[in-house]
Order: structure tokens, then C-alpha cells, then sequence
């Protein structure tokens, strides 16, 4: 079963997280919650928001911790008395449906060093981010939190970068994954074949069939694009179930890597 994203409208510009290059924000909205704000104007565009709504619901599908997410709208008005001409300019370029993730307050950035996560975990988390073809979890930057005594994960917006270029996306999916040699649990992954057939149990075929459904409309409008919206959620489904078939191409290379660094 799909998952059902609510929608809130922006109400407070609080404080920009200026560690992300994509200059995300801490925001209030209508609802009364504070989120972590993914803006549709930021470098990558929406294929950045788009990687971060299939990541997420992906993690949390096999059972790993992700914030909520939430469909986030930017009215025009908003952000013309910002000081910083840059966040206006963010701002400005990023009215309409953006991304928002539950702002977990007082969460922590995870350290390698200080938190041994058990070799299950490690194992899924490693998993996913083969799959995902993310990029971005590494020592300089963990992309998880601890809060309230549990890993949390976030920021998946740096996965499925075959969507930038958008060739050969076929091979893509096929694809080992080298990168996943950087990742910061890799020595910690030592139940890779367990984690493949626990994901797989749960992580059906048709649930990546029908992910990309959620993906909004004005998301897929790409400049020098000719495909259409549902040409690309097509594409999407097809990369992930392709994907997920192959597992064990990327699974052995991560198995490979592991044996590498320890």
C-alpha cells in the first residue's frame, strides 16, 4: 500500500541549515510543526525533491526510521521581506509543492565513533543505498541523526543520479554501484544476504510499480525534456523493479568493498 503524504501550507521562515549545498531550512507551517524544507529551487530542481520522496519512503518501507514527510506549498507572497537576497531568490524560485521532513529537534548528528549500530541495520542501510545509488553516506557526511536513543535517516536526495543525465538508465539499474565502498557502515555490514532476503520479503515488485505514483505532477515538467509526467513515473517504476531483480550484482559488490576495508 502506497503511503499517504499530507499537505501543509509554509507559514514561517525560521533558519537556513547552511551545511547543505541546497541550502534546505528549518520552516514552520499550518499545521503547527516545524520541517526540515527541500526546495524545489534549489540546484538539482525537483529530481532532488524527487530522490528524497523515493529514498525516504523506500527506507521507510524495509523498516528503517525516516521523518515524516510532507508535501509542503510555497505561496507567491512568501519570502519578500527575506533580507538574504539569496534565500529570496531560493524562495522566489521555489513557490508551489516542495518537500518537507519532520524537524526532529534536538537530534544529533550521527557519529561513527561514539554509536556502533548492530550489523542488521548497518547491513539494510547499506543495502538501500546500493540500490538507491546514493552518494551520499559517507564518513565526511553520515546523512543519519540519533534522536530520542534511535538511527534516523535522512536526506536521500544525493540517490538515483542516473535521473540527471537520464542515458542508458537501463544499464543504470544493472549497475554494481562502486561508490558504495565510501559508506560509513560498510564495516558494520556483515549480514548483507540477510538483509537482501528480509528486504526482499517485504519490498514487493509492485510497491516500486507503484511508488512514483506519488510523485506530483508539476515535479516532472523538465526543462529540454520531451518526456512526459507519466513517461518519467514509468521510468522510475521500471529503474527500481529492475533494480530489485538484480540485487545480487550490487549486493556482491558491496560484499566485495566490505572485505576490502576490514
Amino acid at each position: 500500500m502506497l503511503p499517504e503524504l499530507r499537505t501543509v501550507n509554509v507559514t514561517r521562515y525560521i533558519t537556513p541549515l547552511r551545511e547543505g549545498g541546497s541550502l534546505p531550512a528549518v520552516a514552520g507551517a499550518d499545521d503547527g510543526f516545524n520541517y526540515v524544507l527541500k526546495f524545489r529551487g534549489a540546484g538539482h530542481g525537483t529530481k532532488a525533491l524527487i530522490a528524497e520522496l523515493i529514498g525516504g519512503e523506500i527506507a521507510r518501507a524495509i523498516g528503517l526510521r525516516v521523518p515524516e514527510m510532507v508535501f509542503a506549498n510555497l505561496d507567491e507572497a512568501f519570502g519578500r521581506t527575506e533580507a538574504d537576497e539569496e534565500i529570496q531568490e531560493l524562495l522566489r524560485n521555489s513557490h508551489g509543492t516542495n518537500l518537507g521532513l519532520h524537524f526532529l529537534s534536538g537530534a544529533v548528528t550521527f557519529d561513527p565513533v561514539v554509536t556502533k549500530v548492530d550489523a542488521l541495520t548497518a547491513s539494510k542501510i547499506v543495502w538501500l543505498d546500493a540500490f538507491l545509488t546514493n552518494i551520499d553516506r559517507t564518513f565526511r557526511n553520515t546523512n543519519m541523526l540519533m534522536w530520542q536513543k534511535q538511527l534516523w535517516l535522512i536526506d536521500h536526495g544525493a540517490a538515483l543520479y542516473f535521473h540527471h543525465s537520464w542515458n542508458n538508465w537501463e544499464t543504470h539499474a544493472r549497475s554494481e554501484f562502486a561508490l558504495i565502498k565510501d559508506h560509513v557502515l560498510l564495516p558494520q555490514a556483515t549480514q548483507l544476504e540477510a538483509a537482501d532476503a528480509e528486504i526482499k520479503a517485504v519490498l514487493t515488485a509492485a510497491f516500486l510499480q507503484q511508488l512514483p505514483a506519488l510523485l506530483p505532477t508539476d515535479w516532472l515538467h523538465w526543462e529540454g525534456s520531451e518526456l512526459s509526467p507519466e513517461e518519467i513515473r514509468n521510468t522510475y517504476s521500471e529503474f527500481l523493479t529492475i533494480r530489485l531483480a538484480h540485487s545480487s550484482v550490487f549486493l556482491n559488490a558491496a560484499s566485495h568493498a566490505r572485505k576490502a576495508v576490514v
